[in-house]
């Protein structure tokens, strides 16, 4: 999986800020107030120092008119109180003010990144089949939740806290000059070495950062690879493999996390250094103007105060750089999600196929079609593919891996796009349809039976949400649902988890057939629908699919040759091209490909013939007696 590791670093850096900056652009009455909030409890802020300089002028003169021995001299207690009054009150109001102004940011930053993941949400089902096919699902089931997670952390505190460091800078910049400009240009020597600092460290901070959630997508492939395929793994033995190779993937994401760590993390102790060498030399410089009488004790202390305020929002700023640059990367790969390309929209103006009295729907017709996942058709799957369906009919198709079988019904649903040719449905070029119109006349049954965490009504009904309860049931009775459900203890309100696990793979297909049969559809795709199970389900399965066959056209693609006996007309593909085609009996006495593969599957005398009939006349029996009492029993092995 090499070939789908992102980028090492941020690509775009400026770019991608403005982008997470935009997130807050259509909130900006609440931004406003947030800066606004910001701007009060700065202004009290730093000009609390200063008022703390007068009180401290207070004490300084009455003392030392104390010692003067000037009669009547002493502190003025009351201008003390009155000035420290002040402080504490602009202190209060500022820490209030800071927290209104936090309150409303979050606010803002929860409801932009629920927006922003709903966005992803659409996105992810709006993307062709093709973007999925060049990437692993673990990267992008990490954009969409890891990346989304940091840039609401970058939101959320950098962003806050480097513009109340950035004010914090400025506002004590102008009372330090108010103060003592002397003392304000020493201060201003440290910060050539804090950009210094921060350009170093900070550029090769921004490189790791993006490296780090690049290898966490990687990762998290893996880790969704071994759970999917956990059963296989165990059974080829191939554990220690596996985690060798996530050992290997995680070690190179501790690598570049223990880089982009270490780099933000030094950030802080130096920027602290150069804070603490500006205060001994304001310290030593206050102090000489101090005893020289050029300066106030209180000014003194007020403009220490400020330069302990002034480094600290930048060491901040330092520090929050580091977690807006890791902002940034997740935002460029969020927005590369956002910016690829979606499937071609539909046209303005859309055809739906148009029926006279007594036509019956579900004529398909390709005509000339190819087609190859290039996209550009140089390399081609399918090749000048001519064929005629009319309604009605069921076409097994047969082939060896990578014949083009599942790509064909896929082109019929659109799910790639045709490189040449036409594809009509009805009489309708399917191009000229909307998706949602031809997929709802159309039904399938993959080889993987998905089911989604819920009753095992609720997962039958996810094909037609308005179906009554009765109509789920019927569907259920004619799929031979109905038969296995009673033995549950909870019966159709039976919860099935997220992986399925609560029923049995032949159990989870016939609930998928059952989908189908409350769809209606005009036209059903049966893929491999009965390659995952043991032959006595197998025989119930094909029992089910040859019941919701009767008067609609179907597409089966199967690998038993078994079960498209009946098929009214079989194709052989090779290579993306159909090599026969014919009745299962044709297709024999033509002694082609069909029959060699034929001939290979029952080589041993006709043994999977008699395990079939064997198979179907118990099933039939059950059945018979499921439907005369409502049985109990399961289909296949839990």
């Amino acid at each position: 999986m090499d070939e789908m590791r992102q980028p090492q670093k941020i690509q775009n850096f400026w770019p991608a800020t403005k982008r997470m900056l935009g997130l807050l652009g259509a909130r900006k009455t609440a931004m406003g107030s947030v800066f606004l909030l910001l701007i009060v409890c700065v202004v009290l802020s730093v000009w609390a120092p200063k008022v703390l300089g007068y009180a401290v002028d207070v004490i300084y003169d009455g003392v030392l008119a104390m010692w003067q021995g000037d009669p009547g001299a002493g502190i003025d207690y009351g201008r003390l109180g009155e000035l420290i009054s002040i402080v504490l009150g602009m202190y209060i109001v500022a820490g209030v003010f800071n927290w209104l102004q936090g309150y409303v940011l979050n606010r803002v930053v929860v409801a932009v990144v629920v927006d922003l993941r709903a966005r992803v949400e659409r996105k992810i089902h709006h993307l062709p089949l093709t973007y999925y096919d060049t990437r692993q699902r673990g990267d992008i089931l990490s954009r969409t939740t890891n990346d989304v997670d940091n840039i609401q952390q970058a939101l959320q505190q950098a962003i806050s806290q480097l513009v109340y460091s950035v004010m914090m800078i400025i506002g004590v910049l102008v009372m330090m000059v108010t103060v003592s400009w002397q003392l304000t240009l020493l201060t201003l020597l440290v910060l050539p070495l804090t950009a210094v600092v921060v350009g170093v460290v900070g550029s090769r901070a921004q490189k790791q950062y993006g490296a780090q959630w690049s290898e966490t997508g990687r990762v998290n492939g893996h880790v969704e690879e071994s759970f999917t395929g956990h059963d296989l793994v165990v059974a080829y033995g191939r554990q220690e493999e596996m985690a060798a190779e996530f050992t290997g993937r995680n070690e190179a994401m501790y690598r570049a996390s223990a880089k982009a760590q270490f780099l933000s993390g030094s950030m802080m102790p130096l920027m602290q250094f150069l804070t603490w060498l500006s205060y001994v030399v304001i310290a030593v410089a206050g102090g000489l103007r101090v005893a020289g009488g050029s300066m106030t004790l209180g000014a003194a202390t007020a403009f220490i105060q400020y330069s302990r305020e002034f480094n600290q929002p930048l060491s901040e700023v330092a520090g929050m750089t580091t977690m807006l640059q890791s902002g940034i990367a997740s935002t460029e790969r969020v927005f590369e999600l956002l910016d690829a390309d979606e499937e071609d929209a539909d046209p303005a103006e859309t055809r739906s196929p148009q029926f006279t009295a007594g036509q019956k729907p579900g004529r398909v017709e390709f005509r000339d079609v190819s087609f190859g996942y290039g996209g550009d058709g140089s390399e081609p799957l399918i090749r000048s593919l001519d064929l005629t369906v009319e309604p009605g009919q069921t076409i097994a198709i047969v082939g060896p891996t990578g014949a083009g079988k599942t790509t064909l019904v896929n082109l019929i649903m659109r799910f790639y796009e045709v490189n040449s040719g036409q594809i009509l449905l009805d009489g309708v070029d399917t191009r000229l349809m909307s998706r949602a119109d031809l997929r709802s006349r159309t039904g399938m049954v993959l080889q993987d039976a998905v089911l989604f965490e819920g009753t095992i009504m609720d997962n039958i009904r996810y094909v037609r949400l308005d179906a009554s309860d009765e109509e789920v049931v019927a569907a259920a009775k004619a799929a031979y649902v109905d038969r296995f459900v009673h033995a549950l203890p909870a019966g159709y309100d039976t919860v099935i988890d997220q992986d399925g696990g609560s029923v049995s793979a032949g159990e989870r297909q016939l609930i998928t057939i059952a989908r189908a049969f409350l769809r209606a559809p005009e036209l059903l795709i049966l893929d491999e629908a009965t390659s995952s199970v043991d032959t006595r389900t197998e025989v119930l399965v094909q029992k089910a699919m040859t019941a919701i066959r009767a008067d609609r056209t179907s597409f089966v693609i199967a690998h038993r040759l078994s079960t498209i006996r009946d098929a009214d007309r079989i194709l052989v593909m090779v290579d993306g091209s159909i090599v026969e085609q014919g009745s299962h009996e044709e297709l024999l006495a033509a002694g082609g490909a069909y029959a060699d593969l034929y001939r290979s599957q029952f080589a041993a005398g006709g043994a999977e013939d008699a395990e079939d009939a064997e198979a179907a006349v118990e099933v039939d029996g059950a059945a018979g007696a499921d439907v005369a009492g409502g049985a109990d029993g399961g289909v296949g092995t839990r």
